[in-house]
């Protein structure tokens, strides 16, 4: 992996992670499922007209359309949608930690449905990351965090592992301006007859604060992450590219702790450590040997 795929890596850990410090602060005062909703429709159209003027095509394959749809209905419309509501009654932390097991879900799909060979190492890194999961939501749930939340997290991030395993026939054949901004497009159909049937756009409390944490989702977890992760896909395949979702437990938190002022007790740090170890166990043995 060369230096260039790394600092994508990173980029990418790093935006994905501190978008639940900003949904934390939109769902706290606006209608989640409508803010979602507008999220998409902005950064799928900013997404097609950049991709538009860099002259990429619309048309993709009939692989890559089923791939964009399904795309679009799991980690946009389920995954972020369950999340955003979620986030109205646990904390962003909590969120990102459930969310940063996707790898975890991947692999363990990849043994009971694929019928893939189980390593020893994968073994080891599944049992870790179940007993970090299982120590933090001891404590968490324990101290306070809602289940119902926690539920919904739990659907969502199952959602994104389904995401997580049509990217690669998404992403192939280029265009992925195009294929970004399409599946955010999806999401915000898939969400805007929701919004419109069961939430209240009046009910927004407008703040500076709200606004930055909507354009700062909108444009960098949003559009920008999303770009480089297709792009760290098509570099350097699925397998090594979500090796660098281990990095999500320490930026959720860390984020979390910075911007929102959220407290992190010591099991939820050993929980964190125990997680981010079990899902680089994993992603390193599924790795092709040099």
């Amino acid at each position: 992996m060369d230096l260039r795929s790394i600092a994508m890596g990173l980029a990418f850990a790093f935006m994905w992670s501190s978008a639940f410090a900003s949904a934390r602060i939109i769902v706290a005062a606006a209608p989640p499922v409508s803010a979602l909703s507008l999220r998409f429709l902005i950064s799928g159209l900013l997404a097609l007209a950049i991709g538009a003027a860099l002259g990429q095509s619309a048309r993709l394959t009939r692989a890559q359309w089923r791939g964009v749809v399904i795309f679009g209905i799991c980690q946009n419309a389920l995954y972020l949608g369950v999340n955003f509501i979620a986030m109205r009654w646990v904390s962003a932390s909590f969120a990102a930690i459930v969310a940063s097991t996707m790898p975890l879900l991947v692999a363990l799909a990849g043994w009971l449905i694929f019928h893939e060979r189980l390593r020893p190492l994968t073994a080891l890194g599944l049992v870790a990351g179940v007993a970090g999961v299982a120590l933090i939501m001891g404590t968490r749930l324990s101290g306070g965090e809602d289940l119902v939340g926690f539920v919904l997290c739990a659907i969502g991030v199952v959602a994104l592992a389904v995401a997580t395993l049509t990217v690669r026939v998404a992403s192939a054949g280029g265009n992925l301006l195009m294929i970004v901004g399409l599946q955010m497009l999806v999401g915000a159909a898939v969400l805007a007859p929701l919004a419109l049937a069961f939430e209240t756009p009046a009910a927004i409390d407008w703040s500076a604060s709200l606004i930055l944490a909507f354009a700062y989702t909108t444009l960098v977890p949003g559009l920008l992450a999303t770009w480089i992760w297709f792009l760290l896909v098509s570099r350097i395949g699925a397998v090594r590219a979500a090796a660098f979702h281990f990095l999500n437990p320490f930026f959720g938190v860390a984020v979390a702790a910075a911007l929102l002022g959220e407290r992190m007790g010591i099991w939820d740090l050993v929980g964190v450590v125990v997680i981010a170890a079990g899902i680089l166990a994993v992603q390193v043995s599924k790795m092709p040997a040099r």
